[in-house]
């Protein structure tokens, strides 16, 4: 594989290749399984359908031509933007990857004009939050404790800026 990292947008077999990414991480390590699967596939065909490229960004990280990450900004509310789909190939951490994407993707933020930006994550995934926090995001909410893909997690709402 190539150690050099380009970046690009949307592309033919992106959704499927972010989508496997997702089930790569979250099924063996967190047990997550198809309901999670079709919370994805929902999302992600949804947001493509309407992708805007004023307001929404779909960004994709790859090494040797091969999709390695994704973050998206979805940026259809007026009020909020949303931090979406921000994954990594485990074979690929700890290499500034993450960081790449991030950075790229509070770029379009601030071009786009977004002055609000808010993610869900949630209790664990801790290398997730600090590149967050690295980027201006803040903790501003711990949420109940929630089933719904099979294993229990305790979701995380983080703000950019910070709420007042």
């Amino acid at each position: 594989m190539s150690t050099e990292t380009e970046y690009s947008g949307f592309e033919p077999g992106a959704v499927e290749r972010v989508i496997a990414l997702h089930m790569d991480y979250y099924g063996p390590n967190w047990q997550f399984g198809p309901a999670f699967e079709k919370y994805l596939l929902d999302g992600l065909n949804e947001f493509t359908a309407r992708l805007n490229p004023e307001k929404d960004l779909f960004l994709v990280a790859k090494r040797g031509g091969e999709i390695v990450g994704s973050v998206c900004i979805d940026g259809s509310a007026a009020e909020s933007a949303q931090l979406r789909w921000f994954i990594l190939d485990q074979s690929c951490h700890g290499m500034g990857i993450g960081n790449g994407l991030m950075s790229r993707a509070m770029a379009f933020v601030e071009k786009a004009e977004h002055r609000h930006v808010f993610l869900y994550t949630f209790v664990g995934l801790n290398a997730a939050c600090r590149l967050y926090e690295k980027h201006g995001f803040h903790l501003t909410e711990t949420l109940a404790e929630d089933n719904t893909y099979g294993t229990p997690v305790t979701a995380l709402r983080y703000d950019w800026p910070a709420k007042a």
